[in-house]
């Protein structure tokens, strides 16, 4: 596999054991949304390259869930060390590709996935079962984890490396085999990653790349019937669409949110002003746990959103995300860039104000450089209150008290990610076991998450099904198997 970024770059995927350009020849191309050009171009791979890839992945099921969890997490552990001796180059490729800044965030998504490797290596190792007694004496029981066999596995272009890995490294870790499709628009950097698991020698189907577009690999991942397990990481209509089409298999969705981000009138404002810039500008607010809806009570409204957009001014930086200055890159695509345009029109059309930003940045090479925005007097029928807007934004809602927040957040359809600040722990954990949310952070930003604790949306929401995150994720991974043996 070639190794450079140059426009007649041609990638290939990974299937069964084999780097191949798919059945076709049809191939798409790979924009850096920093510069405009052309990085290479990728397989478009078809509904029978995908049914290949499967057919591999399930015929080395069998042998890799019998290899031991030792065994297996040694493998893991080669992939960390590949990873951590490229990692100047993945993180450029993610910087190219993806439009991370370099320094501000590329490296630490590089490091995140060595660490998601060997966490999962050390998961592996601790897989248990148990033996609860018989009503009858002369029997033994034995309750096993196992491996469920094939995970399709379907993940975003906002976080390219650590999306796939928070799954692909505890599926392999637990004895499944993977077939991997990632989203087009961050294929380039996908075949580095897979670049780095291929050369841990794994057995050819254990681990299958199939790049193309989601509508036609991804639906035929979702729905084949040796697949056993999907998980799906990306929008809220995308997950239903996938969870549809792979009705009767385990799932694990992890979709969207709009990060809700209290700010209660006994806050410490100077520390919400810094979890707000790193809660909503953080991959230029293209993230799950992104604060998409900023709730002031009214007292210290006028106050937060003052100090806030002088600290916009002087932290934030948005640039060339190779320059080392720059906090704030791109965004990764056009699509994302005119729900912005659209979000903030009819924010400003129904009554909300423009305190900085607002719109997209001139002198740039490329147009997906969006300035960093607040927007003040907010209300929820507006589409950014309402929606994931997916970009670098700060939407101000007021807010009378703490019942009338909790309102709010609970009537929309997201649950995924929550965050309090207030000076009083009563009041933080009230609002912490009342919202509903699968993860609420006190004084802390919507964009704080640690790899190894359950992440997913809370039920009733729409923002997930199932966990990720350290040892959680073996109960969508695996199935228990119970034993009996009679000794009589």
């Amino acid at each position: 596999m070639s190794r450079t970024t140059t426009a007649d770059t041609a990638y290939q995927m990974y299937i069964g054991g084999q780097w191949t350009d798919g059945e076709t020849d049809k191939r798409f191309t790979a924009y850096s949304p920093s510069t405009g050009e052309a990085i290479g171009s990728l397989p478009e791979g078809s509904r029978k390259d995908v049914r290949q890839a499967v057919a591999a992945a399930h015929a080395a099921a069998p042998a890799w869930a019998r290899r031991t969890p030792f065994d297996r997490a040694e493998v893991l552990e080669r992939v960390a060390g590949i990873i951590s001796a490229r990692r100047d180059e993945l993180a450029h490729m993610l910087t190219l590709d993806q439009g991370k800044p370099l320094q501000a965030e590329a490296y630490t998504e590089v490091d995140d996935i060595v660490n998601y490797f060997r966490m999962s290596a050390g998961d592996a190792r601790r897989i248990e079962g148990i033996m609860p007694a018989s009503v009858d004496p002369n029997k033994r029981v034995y309750i096993q984890r196992v491996p469920r066999g094939v995970v399709g596995l379907i993940t975003p272009w906002n976080w390219p490396y650590e999306m796939p890995v928070e799954v692909l490294a505890p599926a392999l870790a637990s004895g499944n085999t993977v077939v991997w499709i990632p989203a087009p628009t961050t294929s380039a950097c996908a075949v580095k990653l897979a670049e780095c698991i291929v050369e841990a020698d794994l057995p050819p189907g254990v681990f299958n790349m199939v790049t193309g577009q989601g509508d036609v690999v991804g639906d035929e991942v979702a729905g084949h019937p040796q697949v056993s397990t999907v998980a799906f990481i990306g929008s809220i209509a995308t997950g239903h669409k996938v969870a549809q089409r792979a009705a009767g298999k385990e799932l694990l969705l992890e979709m969207g949110g709009n990060g809700p981000m209290v700010i209660l009138d006994d806050a410490d404002l100077d520390k919400a002003v810094t979890a707000a810039l790193i809660g909503c500008f953080l991959c230029a607010g293209q993230s799950c746990s992104a604060g998409e809806l900023i709730l002031v009570q009214e007292t210290v409204r006028e106050e937060f959103v003052t100090r806030l957009k002088r600290a916009i001014e002087a932290e934030v930086r948005l640039g060339n995300p190779f320059d080392a200055a720059t906090t704030v890159g791109p965004l990764n695509n056009e699509a994302t860039a005119v729900k912005m345009d659209r979000h903030i029109a009819d924010a400003v059309a129904r009554g909300a104000t423009v305190v900085t930003g607002g719109k997209r940045a001139a002198g740039f090479q490329t147009s997906l450089y969006y300035e960093p925005t607040m927007l003040d007097h907010v209300t929820p029928e507006m589409q950014v209150a309402d929606e994931e807007s997916f970009g670098p934004i700060i939407p101000i809602c007021t807010i009378r008290d703490e019942q009338q927040a909790l309102d709010m957040v609970n009537r929309t359809e997201y649950g995924l990610l929550a965050s309090v600040f207030t000076r009083d722990l009563r009041r933080g954990l009230r609002f912490a076991e009342s919202v509903r949310s699968g993860w609420v952070n006190i004084n802390e930003s919507n964009n704080w998450w640690e790899l190894h604790l359950p992440f997913g949306g809370g039920a009733g929401s729409h923002s997930g099904i199932g966990r990720v995150g350290g040892r959680f994720i073996f109960d969508r991974l695996t199935e228990l198997k119970t034993i009996i043996v009679d000794l009589s």
